[in-house]
């Protein structure tokens, strides 16, 4: 995986992270027509797959499942449109951009205004050292680790495992704690959303098991909601936790170049790109997060010096999964193993 310096060169000239912001700025407006297009093309087909899993349980579960697991693929991409309304990037009425996340949210079971505050803090503290814990992958830097007692380091490193998450966590995160507003307790806004949320889910399923039992639930509503949520997880983990990433201390940090060197380009094959609604271009999404998603792909056809930045494909991306300590003197991400011989 290759990364670009803290200075990008282009036709024009030397550009800054912060000099792209102006750059990016001429991509921000929506196509209504598209938005709807993409939203419909997104939802439909997750309800007429939804339909037709039911329908297949008369005939054979197995087929249900096979259909559920296909239609995994478009609630992922119904959470990334969810994604861009949080930014108020798909549409320009706040309004309708906010509501559509909303019901959205039901299915992706992510109540969407605590959802959007959590990543909004996301977004604006991204490589900060100092601002760690809302919104990110848990990460210590190694010395942090060192001073730790070994059964802190032993929690680290079940909470680090691969297992733990990409296996466990997606589970735990979306039906466990997306029903409370963890870190935001204490604004009954928050709770509002959460609860509201919590209770049309409820209702949807309540529903789902009077007029078809259990098996559409185990069969259709559990297995595309599992694969979606570990498929999110794991998108959410490579644009960020890669070895060339950046954190910083407060003082150093620099919201730019944080945004743009610290979060991957991942290049992942067209099909893919296209369900997970080309969140792998994330550090042109992190640099102007009120770019539509469908215009993602314009800023890297202009400017090619951004489609070379922070490249990683999908054979590369698996090695981030052993990746778990920031070591701040070689500006690494680095595995338990390398950061003991570091010590050694």
């Amino acid at each position: 995986m290759t990364q670009t310096t803290q200075t990008t060169q282009s036709a024009t000239g030397p550009k800054s992270a912060r000099d792209w912001v102006s750059v990016l700025a001429h991509y921000r407006e929506p196509n209504e027509w598209r938005s709807f297009f993409e939203l419909g093309v997104s939802i439909v087909p997750f309800f007429l797959l939804w339909g037709l899993a039911w329908w297949a349980l008369s005939y054979s579960y197995l087929l249900t499942l096979a259909i559920s697991v296909v239609n995994a693929a478009f609630l992922l991409r119904m959470f990334t449109i969810q994604h861009d309304c949080g930014h108020g990037s798909l549409f320009r009425n706040r309004v309708l951009s906010d509501w559509i996340g909303r019901v959205i949210g039901v299915f992706t079971l992510t109540p969407y205004d605590v959802w959007r505050r959590t990543h909004s803090v996301h977004h604006s503290a991204a490589g900060n050292l100092a601002k760690r814990g809302m919104g990110d992958v848990h990460t210590l830097t190694v010395a942090e680790y060192k001073s730790r007692s070994w059964i802190h380091r032993m929690r680290y490193r079940l909470y680090r495992h691969p297992f733990t998450l990409f296996v466990l966590g997606p589970g735990y995160l979306f039906f466990l704690q997306n029903r409370i507003p963890l870190g935001l307790m204490s604004t009954v806004k928050y709770w509002v959303s959460a609860m509201a949320t919590n209770l049309a889910i409820v209702t949807a399923l309540t529903a789902i098991w009077y007029f078809g039992g259990l098996m559409p639930v185990l069969l259709i509503f559990l297995p595309s909601t599992l694969i979606a949520a570990t498929a999110g997880v794991w998108l959410f983990y490579v644009q960020h936790q890669f070895e060339e990433t950046i954190w910083d201390k407060d003082e150093d940090w620099q919201l730019h170049d944080a945004a743009l060197h610290g979060s991957s380009h991942y290049v992942l094959p067209p099909v893919l790109q296209w369900f997970s609604a080309n969140i792998g271009i994330h550090h042109v999404h992190h640099l102007y997060s009120r770019i539509p998603f469908y215009r993602l792909t314009e800023v890297l056809r202009d400017h090619k010096e951004l489609a070379t930045g922070n490249r990683m494909t999908v054979r590369e991306s698996l090695a981030c999964a052993r990746l778990h300590l920031w070591d701040e003197k070689s500006k690494r991400l680095l595995s338990f193993a390398q950061a003991r011989s570091l010590s050694a």
